[in-house]
């Protein structure tokens, strides 16, 4: 049975970590001699800052089990916001057929083609009501009516 051939790149790595074994031993064995004291525990205080003291018992918060909500909230009644959005149309190109609109709540733009107006010819700096869907590419606005 032939024996496994030992490389010089097998020597090597086995060299080197040797040698950063016996490095951190001797550091280990030059800080107890020096008698410098490690911290072994870091605690965490109230406000989320790590400290070498333990925490203030008085300060600790009693959470029920119960109002621990895991995954992401039933939607209750009342929590749609208004579909119904206002902005300003920001480019509009009628020869093409299609423009932007800025919200006016919002830095957002939203494209917009002519099939989606309702009411009224769009150009830019018009105030418009719309609502948005996701397309193709993005969000899009869509049921565009010019507010006057």
């Amino acid at each position: 049975m032939a024996r496994p051939q030992e490389t010089f790149g097998k020597k090597e790595r086995e060299k080197k970590r040797l040698k950063k074994a016996e490095d951190k031993r001797k550091k280990k064995l030059a800080r107890k001699e020096s008698g410098e004291k490690l911290n072994e525990f870091v605690y965490v205080n109230h406000l989320g800052q790590l400290v070498d003291t333990p925490p203030d018992p008085s300060l600790k918060e009693e959470v029920d089990v119960e109002d621990i909500v895991l995954g992401i909230p039933k939607k209750e009644e009342g929590d749609e916001p208004d579909p119904i959005k206002t902005g300003f149309v920001e480019f509009f190109d009628s020869s093409k057929g299609f423009g932007f609109i800025k919200d006016a709540d919002t830095p957002e733009k939203y494209f917009v083609h002519i099939s989606e107006v309702i009411e009224g010819e769009l150009k830019e700096g018009n105030k418009v009501s719309y609502e948005i869907e996701r397309g193709q590419k993005g969000m899009n606005a869509v049921r565009v009516n010019k507010i006057t």
